[in-house]
């Protein structure tokens, strides 16, 4: 076994350098291969959002309604000059006479409570009035507008001047042709109300 040791001498860094380099060659043939065969996942740059800076609003403060304040108790007085019972005199104004009598109550008029109704009232006979003489002379015409309440029975009860010609008699011609008048009552569900209505009463003279 001894003349085989001076050739193994000589081999042996020759046979371990070309195994290195087969060793090297296969690595790198390997890493080719696996490259080619694995697929790289590549990461993408992700966007970073601009950050805004907001100014931080100061908190806010809510100021609660106070406590009314409480009323103070009555306390005995503790002068001793102090009079606790004292009577006021009556005081008497000249030239000032008490009333010894209530005025009346204004009685019901058109601005009283409002009556529905399905049909309204419709006078029996016509309405003429009496052209007053001196608005005749004077050659006066107008419109007088009459408010009346005409109760369950078709009666005029109650009268109102709305609008008139004052001074002049017409007024009050109106207001008597009117009350002369009699009325089929307003009905509402069949059932005779009475209702204030409005009349115009015109004077024209021919």
């Amino acid at each position: 076994m001894s003349h085989y040791l001076p050739q193994l001498k000589y081999s042996y860094p020759i046979t371990v350098r070309f195994s290195g380099l087969i060793g090297v060659l296969l690595v790198s043939l390997g890493f080719l291969f696996i490259q080619k065969n694995m697929n790289i996942a590549v990461l993408e740059k992700i966007p970073v959002p601009d950050i805004v800076i907001i100014d931080a609003v100061p908190p806010t403060t809510i100021d609660l309604p106070k406590e009314p304040l409480r009323p103070s108790l009555p306390r005995e007085s503790e002068d001793p000059d102090f009079a606790p019972d004292v009577t006021i005199p009556e005081t008497e104004i000249p030239g000032y006479t008490p009333l010894t009598k209530v005025p009346p109550m204004p009685s019901k008029g058109p601005s009283s409570i409002f009556i529905e109704y399905d049909e309204p009232p419709k006078p029996l006979t016509p309405i003429r009035p009496k052209y007053p003489e001196i608005a005749r002379e004077a050659g006066i015409e107008g419109l007088v507008v009459v408010e009346v309440f005409i109760d369950k029975k078709g009666r005029v009860t109650e009268t109102s001047i709305k609008k008139g010609v004052p001074n002049t008699g017409l007024n009050e011609a109106a207001v008597e042709a009117i009350r002369k008048t009699r009325f089929k009552p307003a009905m509402q569900r069949d059932m005779p109300v009475g209702i204030w209505i409005s009349i115009p009463v015109k004077f024209r003279l021919k």
